[in-house]
């Protein structure tokens, strides 16, 4: 039976006796936790960030009426031409209306899906911001300010006023930073828009929205639902798209399938509408995780190292354990609980700098014109990557004491002592 009070003892004898190659072992897993916590922490913080940049404000199902053209042509529907091969050129879109037909209904329908959170209407239309002689082309779209700030954090990106104003305002508008800049325009001032149908409309500015993507604010503003249709001449009813925000992203897909064949309207899912992006973060957080292992994996190297160079110095102790009643697997435990408790100790500490160092790299101002609400760097600091620092400090600890404690199991203690 195995003795584990007298082992741990001999155990933390060898490791003060050799205090500084314990403290530089310990420090090897110290610096390869503490670099991993940190590197995972700030670059999954600075991937999610990017990631919320777009996805935040895209809806997970975008639906509106597709202008295409007919998959029919009236050569197809003559019955003499059914059965041959038919060459149309020069096929123009059908006509067809921006409008969704039955929108208000769709999305009732919608809002009772148990995936569904939140099914909002828009009405999006191309306008022109009027400065006295001058016409800047751009797209108006009208919304319900306060369900786009609650499902799409639209609250994010407004750097001067709120949704609550535009959502009080029945003539508001919400207007891109990129065109207020253009047009040397404040919040409270007046802005002209115009229709491409026509017809000039005095709008208050409200506030100014700033997406973080320029091209997208040099022409983007808001407006209330209604105030967008009383613009364009509409009842109540006139809906271009519908933006759906799910509990679950994975069901973008499917569903968006299945309004396309219930509904005949184009339904494009958050993954095809941003593949390349999303691409590009899985690139990201591959580089991120493989540097991240890279680091554990050659602080377990220093870890194996130090302790196979510490059995090699301990072959008298090991020989004198063995002579005086010590088995090989009482040997092989010394010096396997040496590493374990280096990689405990190693590990704690490690976390605690990790855990430092990241908090105080969340304290570093970023600034930057292009994201204006983030005042520091993103940091996520998810418990699991330190419990995944913490258990990879155990095991490398582990493998890196077995093969050397192994040996030392093996070593003959006559040999040792007739050196002597």
């Amino acid at each position: 039976m195995t003795n584990w009070p007298l082992i741990l003892s001999i155990s933390k004898t060898h490791l003060l006796t050799k205090i500084k190659q314990t403290t530089i072992a310990s420090l090897g897993v110290t610096f390869g936790i503490g670099s991993y916590i940190t590197l995972v922490c700030f670059m999954t913080g600075l991937n999610a960030m990017l990631d919320d940049l777009i996805l935040n404000q895209t809806p997970h199902i975008h639906i509106y009426n597709e202008i295409e053209p007919s998959e029919k042509q009236p050569v197809d529907l003559y019955d003499a031409f059914k059965n041959s091969f038919n060459v149309v050129h020069s096929i123009k879109p059908k006509l067809s209306q921006k409008k969704i037909h039955n929108a208000l209904p769709i999305i009732d329908y919608l809002n009772e899906d148990d995936r569904v959170m939140g099914a909002l209407p828009q009405v999006k239309t191309q306008i022109f911001y009027i400065a006295g002689s001058i016409e800047i082309g751009g797209n108006l779209t009208g919304i319900n300010p306060l369900d786009e700030a609650r499902f799409f954090r639209m609250g994010d990106y407004i750097v001067d006023g709120s949704s609550e104003a535009l959502h009080n305002s029945d003539n508001g508008i919400l207007l891109g930073i990129g065109i207020a800049k253009k047009m040397s325009l404040k919040v409270g001032d007046r802005v002209q828009v115009s229709p491409i149908s026509g017809g000039v409309f005095s709008l208050k500015i409200v506030g100014f929205y700033q997406s973080g993507i320029a091209d997208l604010d040099a022409i983007q503003s808001f407006t209330n639902l209604k105030t967008v249709q009383r613009i364009l001449g509409e009842t109540n009813n006139y809906i271009t798209d519908i933006s759906v925000k799910l509990h679950n992203i994975e069901d973008a897909v499917p569903l968006s399938k299945k309004i396309e064949q219930q509904f005949d309207l184009k339904a494009v899912d958050i993954k095809t509408a941003n593949a390349q992006f999303e691409t590009g973060t899985t690139i990201r957080n591959l580089i991120t995780y493989a540097v991240s292992i890279t680091l554990l994996i050659v602080a377990g190297f220093g870890i194996y190292n130090i302790l196979n160079m510490l059995i090699y110095e301990k072959m008298n102790d090991i020989a004198i354990l063995k002579a005086t009643g010590f088995s090989d697997k009482d040997v092989q435990f010394i010096f396997m609980s040496q590493a374990m408790i280096i990689g405990f100790v190693g590990g704690i500490l490690g976390l605690l700098i990790g855990y430092g160092l990241t908090s105080l790299i969340d304290t570093i101002p970023f600034k930057t014109e292009a994201l204006p609400t983030i005042e520091t760097y993103p940091i996520n600091m998810n418990p699991l990557f330190f419990v995944i620092g913490f258990t990879f400090a155990l095991v490398s600890t582990f493998l890196a004491g077995y093969l050397p404690s192994k040996k030392s199991k093996k070593i003959d203690p006559v040999k040792i002592i007739r050196r002597q």
